[in-house]
C-alpha cells in the first residue's frame, strides 16, 4: 500500500515521502496513529501544494537575507569604549554589544549569535565583522571602535 507519511517514523520514512508499505503495517500502525495517509490523487496534489508553498517561503525568505545583506553592508556601527595606550582597550567589544546598537540605532534585529566573531575586538579602528544572516548569505558589516572621551 502506497503511503504519504506526515511524521518521521524511524527506519521507514520521513515526512513528506511517498512509499510503499505492508497493508497491515500501514492499516493497523501508520494510519490508526496518524503517521501516514493513504497516498490517493487528492493527498497526493495537497502534497505537492504544500511542497510548492515551503519552496516559495523559503525564497522569499532567501530574498529578504540578500536584501538585508546590502543594507547590513552599507552600514558602519559606531562603539566606544575606554582605551589606554596604543590603541588597547580597556576590555573588549562582543557581538552582544554589537547586536544592541544595530537595534538601536538602526532598529535592525540580529541575534548575537548571528555575528560570527572568533575574538571580541580589543582594539580602536575599523573592524570587518562577518554576520551570517541566512544558511546561505553571509554579510560584512564594518565596525567602528572609537575612543570614549
Amino acid at each position: 500500500m502506497k503511503v504519504i507519511f506526515l511524521k518521521d517514523v524511524k527506519g521507514k520514512g520521513k515526512k513528506g515521502e511517498v512509499k510503499n508499505v505492508a497493508d497491515g503495517y500501514a492499516h493497523n500502525y501508520l494510519l490508526k496513529n496518524k503517521l501516514a495517509v493513504e497516498a490517493n490523487a487528492g493527498n497526493v496534489n495537497h502534497l505537492d501544494a504544500q511542497k510548492k508553498k515551503q519552496e516559495k517561503a523559503q525564497e522569499d525568505e532567501l530574498q529578504q537575507a540578500e536584501e538585508l545583506k546590502k543594507t547590513l553592508e552599507n552600514l558602519t556601527v559606531e562603539l566606544t569604549a575606554k582605551s589606554g595606550e596604543g590603541g588597547r582597550l580597556f576590555g573588549s567589544i562582543t557581538s552582544k554589544q554589537i547586536a544592541e546598537e544595530l537595534k538601536k540605532r538602526h532598529k535592525i534585529k540580529i541575534d548575537k549569535r548571528k555575528i560570527e566573531m572568533n575574538d571580541a575586538i580589543r582594539a580602536l579602528g575599523f573592524t570587518n565583522v562577518p554576520v551570517k544572516v541566512h544558511n546561505d548569505v553571509t554579510a560584512t558589516l564594518k565596525v567602528h571602535v572609537a575612543e570614549e572621551k
